[in-house]
């Protein structure tokens, strides 16, 4: 696409020569119009902007100086060449000031100006090459965190209300319907799956990586808004924003949708079989819903897929589907507060809870052999994926129990095998929770160190040997709040520190303490304060306090 190039001079005869002799479709510009003075530039820039401007200092009405000073004070985003039969050094700084790219004497030296053209459209064009670029590095950096917010959201880690300063921007939406929720997961007690679960660790974590990144790319072609999760090994939860069809409630709209999801779901199905060669099956909630309701919608998919006794590769869930059959739910309860109990160490609590299965298959009697063997298979694969998750069950172990499930065992068996798993959970849980606490003052004390750098939850949770999932959890156990939520309050604590003790901008600042997108930082600050920075610069020290002679413009605004 031609940049566009606008001739402001009151001579037309220069207007005519720049137009002929000026080789502008070889600088891969053209000429949107010719102005005689700076009224009739202006007029001509408001309805069609241009990237070039050519100018006369010297002409009636609004001579060339004003004209950029307007242009300027409009932020109207062109580069300004200026053209002038004066050599005087006032026009000349005066023009420095206002941001003019060159100055060219008359009579036109055209090959020079030529030669100028050229090289002001080239800085233009690697400039904008340059921003395009960092703007896709910061909206990757938005992804991540905004992907790190969503895994709190989903395992309900976090609150999520319109007073939650980690929300800046996006208040509008928390209560709005959508996001469509997908849930992949690999069939980890099936045939197809035996050998990945033989896979070493490090083997099987490259391949989690791989299949996000399968994921990512299908979305990405696909044209949807989307973020993608690593829930735990071999589970991703997918999240498409927007609406998937109508916009109403009707029979016809639910249908619609329904269709669409699962066309999603098996567009991403096959693109992992096709790239990472491996089956995987997908979960769907059956409707829309906002961020407030995605733990809801998560944890009933995920539960859902878990007790199915059905083998189908995409199936729908809803809240009351996941709760329809009550032993089952009763059962995965149980399960949810022995797990929850490993991992804090709780022995009791696990001994607790194993007495529940106890008595619930007790209670079923007979039928416990034909209905329950199933979905007590399924909470054992759930159990063991967690306590992998939390690194507290060794391989040694991981294997001995594949080996049993794998032999069918009876719910005897099965139950010996859930005991088992659980209490070398919560003995590996107690022995590790003094370690874990050095751990999270190790982490504390490495965030605090690299703050302000591009630093994500995998750094940390690298650095003291965690899984991200299992430092999230730890963090937010021993600190009472979130990593983005931590690193967000350091930030917003030491911008106000510099805010009341420099004379600073708030870009400079926004930039010291982790920000690359000023605008970005003023929203953030604004929902951890109530007042954008500059506001509350001026409330401590006062509007005749100091401020500072280098803010950029619109700080203040």
């Amino acid at each position: 696409m031609n940049g566009k190039v606008l001739l402001v001079d009151d001579e037309q005869h220069i207007t005519r020569n720049l137009e002929k002799v000026i080789p502008w479709s070889m600088l891969g510009l053209e000429i949107i119009g010719t102005a005689k003075n700076g009224v009739e530039a202006l007029e001509l820039l408001q309805s069609e902007p241009a990237d070039l401007v050519l100018c006369d200092i010297r002409m009636p009405v609004m001579d060339g100086l004003e004209l950029v000073r307007h242009i300027r004070e409009r932020a109207i985003p062109c580069d300004i060449i200026m053209l002038t039969g004066y050599q005087d050094f006032s026009y000349t700084r005066a023009a420095i000031q206002y941001g003019v790219k060159d100055y060219i004497l008359k009579p036109i030296p055209y090959d020079e100006l030529t030669g100028v053209i050229a090289r002001v459209m080239s800085e233009q064009r690697n400039k904008r090459m340059q921003l395009k670029e960092d703007q896709r590095k910061l909206s990757k950096i938005i992804d991540i965190a905004n992907e790190k917010i969503l895994y709190d959201v989903l395992l309900d880690y976090t609150d999520i209300t319109p007073d939650n300063w980690l929300m800046a921007g996006q208040e509008q939406q928390l209560g709005n319907p959508q996001y469509t929720v997908i849930v992949l997961d690999i069939d980890v007690g099936s045939a197809d799956a035996k050998d990945w679960r033989e896979w070493p660790d490090k083997e099987r974590k490259i391949w989690n990586f791989a299949v996000c990144n399968v994921l990512r790319e299908t979305l990405q072609v696909a044209h949807l808004h989307h973020s993608v999760i690593q829930m735990r090994d071999g589970e991703w939860c997918v999240l498409i924003q927007g609406s998937a069809g109508g916009t109403t409630e009707s029979d016809s709209s639910r249908e619609q949708d329904a269709v669409q999801m699962k066309q999603w779901a098996e567009m991403l199905l096959t693109s992992v079989k096709h790239n990472a060669k491996l089956q995987l099956h997908a979960g769907i909630y059956d409707k829309v819903v906002a961020m407030t309701e995605l733990s809801t919608a998560y944890k009933a998919v995920q539960r859902g897929m878990q007790l199915s006794t059905e083998t189908v590769t995409i199936a729908f869930y809803s809240s009351e589907s996941a709760s329809g059959f009550d032993t089952g739910r009763t059962l995965w309860d149980i399960a949810e507060r022995l797990i929850g109990a490993m991992k804090r160490g709780d022995a009791t609590g696990v001994d607790e809870e194993q007495k529940r299965i106890a008595d619930q298959l007790q209670k079923a009697g007979g039928s416990a052999e034909g209905r329950l063997k199933p979905l007590l298979h399924f909470l054992a694969l759930h159990l063991m994926r967690e306590l992998k998750e939390a690194d507290l069950l060794p391989r040694e172990l991981e294997e001995a129990l594949w080996r049993k499930m794998d032999l069918h065992f009876s719910v005897k068996d099965l139950f010996a095998a859930i005991r088992q798993a659980s209490d070398e959970g919560v003995a590996r849980s107690t022995d590790k929770r003094k370690h874990s606490e050095r751990q999270m003052v190790d982490a504390k004390q490495f965030i605090d160190r690299y703050l302000y750098r591009d630093l994500s939850v995998e750094d940390a949770a690298t650095h003291v040997g965690l899984s991200t999932s299992h430092f999230s959890l730890l963090f937010k156990q021993t600190f009472g709040e979130t990593f983005i939520e931590y690193i967000t309050r350091q930030r917003m604590e030491t911008a106000k520190a510099l805010l009341l003790e420099t004379p600073k901008s708030v870009a400079q600042i926004a930039k010291e303490v982790g920000y690359a997108e000023r605008r970005y930082f003023t929203k953030v600050f604004m929902k951890y304060t109530g007042q954008i920075p500059t506001e509350y610069r001026m409330a401590l020290q006062g509007e005749t306090g100091s401020i500072s002679l280098d803010e950029e413009p619109g700080d203040w605004r």
